[in-house]
């Protein structure tokens, strides 16, 4: 598929998901990623706590104008990706459109895997994200307590993948750059609901 197809289908799909609502359960918010509109199960709390106590502990850590969020889109429309990780790392001043942030911007990217659908994270966006940039990529898995952190892009046969990758369970201190990570203070999910 050629880069303008991939973008005309892209756009396509663009209009379509700004015009959709999904009926609850499913949450409002829509990622597109390999010619298709993925639609998510609305969180549950331990995944949007584990988000938050990311995003808290982060947030001291960063020098000035750098940020840690739980929201934001990020796009490119060239590679025909619309994504919306749990917690952003990056300059604030990124954060200054109307439209998709850049996901050149981001300095990390962290994922709270859901129990309706861990393939998205383990699987399409480990294959995409080094494709869009982003330099440190953590899987956080409240299923069975573990995380694996994904960095060093590596690009070959003209596609990109993260050639460094350290697993850790929860209880470990993950560092990504300079910051910290204490899994200790993340939640599981009940095993009834996985």
């Amino acid at each position: 598929m050629t880069a303008a197809t991939r973008r005309e289908i892209y756009r396509h799909l663009r209009s379509l998901a700004e015009h959709f609502t999904p009926p609850a359960p499913l949450s409002s918010h829509v990622e597109i990623s390999d010619g298709q509109i993925v639609m998510m199960m609305s969180p549950a709390g331990r995944h949007d706590l584990a988000a938050l106590r990311i995003e808290r502990q982060l947030q001291p850590q960063l020098p000035p104008g750098i940020v840690a969020t739980t929201s934001g889109d990020i796009e490119d429309a060239d590679l025909g990706q619309l994504r919306r990780p749990d917690v952003l790392v990056l300059p604030e001043a990124a954060m200054d459109t109307d439209d998709a942030i850049s996901p050149k911007a981001l300095l990390a990217a962290v994922e709270i895997v859901s129990p309706s659908n861990p393939e998205n994270d383990y699987e399409s966006k480990l294959r995409h994200y080094p494709r869009l940039g982003i330099p440190h990529y953590l899987i956080v898995d409240p299923r069975d307590g573990t995380c694996v952190h994904y960095w060093a892009i590596t690009s070959k046969s003209g596609t990109s993948e993260y050639s460094a990758r350290v697993p850790y369970t929860f209880g470990d201190k993950i560092t990504i750059n300079e910051w910290v990570i204490d899994t200790g203070e993340l939640p599981r999910y009940n095993e009834a609901s996985h």
